[in-house]
């Protein structure tokens, strides 16, 4: 798990496999994202592509921790304040078997794990091994605009 600002991100570009990271990153760095509609929008075809989203937070008991097994996430803010949580996979106790269709395991909320406020600007690096429980209000809803950039490392 990594949290940082936006100023940062070149430091990243190497991590994972191949280039994937590196176009991620450019990609983020170079878009209007605030002007971006909700959607999926294609980077590298199923290596690197990002979701935008739109949504109001909601409570932190409501909120649910998930982890991918193939995909690493950046959760980038565009606009408004979530709560993020992070504890590791292995702590968590799932609520459902693994789904391949969407690369996804959602978990119960029994670990309170780490908290942290993100804000526009900042984002969240989570890997496979990363339980992360996104959508959290930082003490009243807020709408939030969120690129959810889907990094695959297998």
């Amino acid at each position: 798990m990594i949290f940082d600002e936006l100023k940062n991100i070149d430091f990243y570009k190497t991590l994972g496999i191949g280039d994937r990271y590196a176009k991620a990153i450019d990609w983020l760095k170079t878009q209007d994202l605030a002007s971006l509609a909700d959607g999926k929008y294609e980077v590298d075809g199923k290596d690197v592509y990002v979701s935008i989203q739109s949504y109001d937070t909601i409570p932190w008991e409501e909120a649910k921790y998930e982890a991918h097994e193939n995909y690493t996430d950046i959760q980038y803010i565009i606009g408004g304040t979530e709560v993020m949580g992070y504890a590791p996979v292995e702590t968590l106790t799932p609520t459902g078997p693994y789904n391949p269709d969407k690369d996804v395991i959602k978990f119960d909320n029994a670990v309170p794990g780490q908290s942290f406020v993100v804000r526009p600007g900042e984002y969240m690096i989570f890997f496979p091994w990363d339980g992360h429980k996104p959508k959290a209000m930082d003490g009243a809803p807020a709408a939030v605009k969120k690129a959810v950039v889907k990094i695959r490392e297998k």
